[in-house]
This record gives C-alpha cells, sequence and structure tokens, in this order.
C-alpha cells in the first residue's frame, strides 16, 4: 500500500477512535495510553529537523561552486515567499469583509469565551508584548546565532542554523578544492544518511498520525461529546471562512502557479506532495514536516537537492501564507464582533503587520496566535479578543499548516524551474 494510502487510513482511524472513546467515556485511556506515541512520532520528525537543514544545506551549496547562483536562488525565494504572501492576505480580507463571520457571532458568547479563556489570552498576549518591546532590527540580530550549539539545541532557532549553515556552505565552496573536497563528500554521505532515516521514521507515521488525531479529539471534547458542539457552534462562520481561503490557496493558487510554471497538472502536483500535506496537519508543525517536505519536492517533484535544501528550511521559517491568512480573517472577525469598524488605512496595516508577523512566527504549533495580537494591537483592538478563536485555534492550525508546507513546495518546484530544471512527477512509492 502506498505511503499516503497508509496515513489516510491512520487519519481515519485514528478520528474514528477518538469519537468512540469521548462516547464511551474513555478518554483517559486515549491521553495515558494512545496519544504518547504521537508524541514519539513528533519528537521523531523534530529530531531529523537540525541535522537534515544544517547536512542538506551545506551539501547543496558545496555542489553549487558558484556563490552567484546562491544569491540567485536567494533572491528568487525570498521575493516569490513575500509575494505568496501578500497575496493570501489580500485573499484573507476579501473574504473577510464579504462574509463577515463577526456579524453572526452572539453578543452573549463575547463575554463567556473573554473570561473562559482569559488566562490563555493574557499568555499570548505576555508572549506577543516581549516582541514589540524588541527593536525594529531584533529580527535581523536574531537571525546571527552566538553560539550555533546552542541554536541547534532548539528547532525554534531555524533561521540561526540556516544562517550558519549558508556560511558554512559558502566558505566550503570558495575554500580550495583539494582541502575541502573530502569535507564535501562527507556531509553528501551524511545526506545520504539523514534522508535514510526520514524513511525509516515515515514508516511509522501512520501509527503516528493515528495516535495524534484520537489524542486531538479526546482533547476538544473531554469526555462530553457535547462540548465539541457548544465550543464550536458560535464560532462556524469563523471557521469557515478561514477554510475557504485555505482551500483556495491549496487547492487553486498553488497548483495554478505549479501548472503555469512547470506544467506540472493538479494531480500530480499532490500526489507527490500528499504525505507531507498529511503530515502537517496531524502534526501542526511546518518544522516537524520538513524532512518529509523535503523528501517529497527532491524525490516526487524532481527538484534538485541544491534548490530544495535552500527553499524548504527557508520556507519552514518565513513562508507562512496559512497563517497570514488566519491572522487577517481573525483580525477582521474579531473587530466584527466587538462592533469596530476597520477602516481602508486599519486593512493596510493588517497586511503589512500580518506580512511582517508571518515571517517571524516560529514554524511550531499555535505561534500564529502570538503574531496575531500584534496584528490585534496594530489596528487599536483588544488584545483580549484573541479569547473569542483560542477554542477553535487547533483545528484551524493543522488546516493552516496544509497551506504553509504546500507553498513551501510551489516555490521551491517555481524557483528551480527558473533555473532550468525539468519539474515532473516521479512515483517513488
Amino acid at each position: 500500500m502506498p505511503l499516503h494510502n497508509k496515513i489516510i487510513s491512520g487519519l481515519i482511524l485514528g478520528l474514528l477512535l477518538g469519537i468512540a472513546s469521548v462516547f464511551i467515556g474513555i478518554g483517559n485511556y486515549i491521553t495515558d495510553w494512545v496519544m504518547p506515541f504521537g508524541t514519539i512520532f513528533v519528537k521523531m520528525l523534530k529530531l531529523v529537523a537540525v541535522p537534515l537543514i544544517f547536512v542538506s544545506l551545506v551539501s547543496g551549496i558545496s555542489n553549487l561552486r558558484d556563490t552567484s547562483k546562491l544569491s540567485r536562488i536567494g533572491g528568487k525565494t525570498f521575493g516569490i515567499y513575500v509575494l505568496t504572501t501578500i497575496s493570501a492576505i489580500v485573499l484573507a480580507l476579501i473574504l473577510a469583509n464579504t462574509l463577515e463571520p463577526g456579524e453572526y457571532f452572539p453578543e452573549e458568547k463575547t463575554a463567556e469565551l473573554k473570561e473562559k479563556y482569559a488566562s490563555d489570552a493574557n499568555m499570548k498576549i505576555t508572549s506577543a508584548k516581549n516582541v514589540e518591546d524588541s527593536g525594529p532590527l531584533q529580527m535581523m540580530i536574531d537571525v546571527v546565532p552566538d553560539n550555533f550549539f546552542y541554536s541547534a539545541s532548539n528547532n525554534k532557532n531555524m533561521l540561526q542554523i540556516i544562517f550558519f549553515s549558508v556560511l558554512f556552505g559558502i566558505a566550503l565552496v570558495l575554500s580550495s578544492k583539494k582541502k575541502s573536497d573530502p569535507i564535501k563528500k562527507a556531509f553528501d554521505g551524511l545526506n545520504e544518511i539523514i534522508i535514510k532515516i526520514v524513511e525509516i521514521i515515515m514508516e511509522y507515521a501512520p501509527i503516528g498520525v493515528f495516535a495524534l488525531l484520537a489524542g486531538l479529539i479526546v482533547d476538544l471534547a473531554g469526555d462530553d461529546p457535547n462540548n465539541i458542539i457548544t465550543t464550536l457552534k458560535p464560532l462556524l462562520y469563523y471557521a469557515i471562512t478561514v477554510l475557504i481561503g485555505l482551500s483556495f490557496m491549496v487547492l487553486v493558487f498553488y497548483p495554478l502557479i505549479i501548472y503555469l510554471v512547470t506544467g506540472v497538472n493538479f494531480k500530480s502536483f499532490f500526489k507527490a506532495i500528499f504525505p507531507a500535506q498529511m503530515l502537517a496537519f496531524s502534526t501542526s508543525s511546518s518544522a516537524a514536516t520538513l524532512p518529509v517536505t523535503m523528501k517529497r519536492v527532491e524525490k516526487n517533484l524532481n527538484v534538485s537537492d541544491e534548490v530544495t535544501s535552500f527553499v524548504c528550511p527557508l520556507g519552514a521559517t518565513i513562508n507562512m501564507d496559512g497563517t497570514s491568512i488566519h491572522q487577517a480573517i481573525s483580525a477582521v472577525f474579531i473587530a466584527q464582533a466587538f462592533g469596530q469598524d476597520l477602516t481602508l488605512a486599519d486593512q493596510m496595516v493588517i497586511v503589512l503587520t500580518a506580512t511582517l508577523s508571518s515571517i517571524g512566527a516560529a514554524a511550531v504549533p499555535g505561534a500564529g496566535l502570538i503574531m496575531l495580537v500584534i496584528v490585534l494591537g496594530a489596528i487599536g483592538i483588544d488584545p483580549q479578543g484573541l479569547a473569542l478563536i483560542i477554542a477553535i485555534d487547533r483545528p484551524l492550525d493543522m488546516c493552516r499548516t496544509i497551506v504553509n508546507v504546500t507553498g513551501d513546495a510551489t516555490v521551491a518546484s517555481v524557483v528551480a524551474s527558473t533555473e532550468g530544471e525539468k519539474i515532473k512527477y516521479v512515483n517513488n512509492e
């Protein structure tokens, strides 16, 4: 059975087990005896993420033998990522202003949710305050590590790892061939080994996805299935609006770009990256999914190692189209729920702040909420409004991570195509 079919089976079975356990009243059993297998799976993916980025980037750059090509690829990558992010935000604002999900939100629920999730909202506000208090160039400062080994010990420091990896790779290219060749061969060998580790981990993927989905359902409902309905019903229109935006990006925007630039049809594109999308859904983390994203882009879309190893790790860090859609719609939704009208200038501010904050958002679950506080503050909306959407954030986070990962694969394919590479679907199942 192909890997993507195994993962789908795991998703369905995990969903069914979670629902059944809630109705039977054995949620604690799922939490104690099933969910840990999902946690182990995510930890294994995160385990290999840092070595994969470091080794693959160094290996890819050393194969270039031309620093001008690296600069060209870097410029294209960053430019396309920014353009797709702005496009996503504009789409989100059009949807939010057209569908007006906040107008359907009952006033009595506003106070109830603010009280219920006050502590969670305050934690996010505090985290966002720390970001806001930093200087305008703090992001540039944070990119440069003062200790590589410390940076490598934390998956949140992906940009620092990328910075050192690029620096190391360039130095390797500029060094004498006699002395650099053994190191280059060593990194090429290490790259092959780490890819093999990823393949081993992926054999465990169906079990991991199964456990994660079962645990998520139990976490949302507890021991009372009515909790899901009572919590999510007032947020239905908001959730639908977000899902429409995310679906448009995944089903229309990215496939259209892929087809126009590379000639790869929709079906082939989705077959190539589907396992990465499913892992993104179950883990809610672009960083955790990165090893699989890179493997599928390189092996199944025929993108070269030198492009994959640069574009995908960078994308997992700065390309958050799904996050930016969520932030824009959420900001307008909260404003509508509070009865506050947003001017055109306010919405332009949303475009700017959502773009910048999505770039700075960590590739981990829930980071988008912290960045949303900054967006709300920029347009004068009470950050406590965050409490209105916390209850439904986890399922939406799973969906927007699919968008982020799909965007990474799209940009990698586009950049590779502009470099003269022949992008095509390769069946390596």
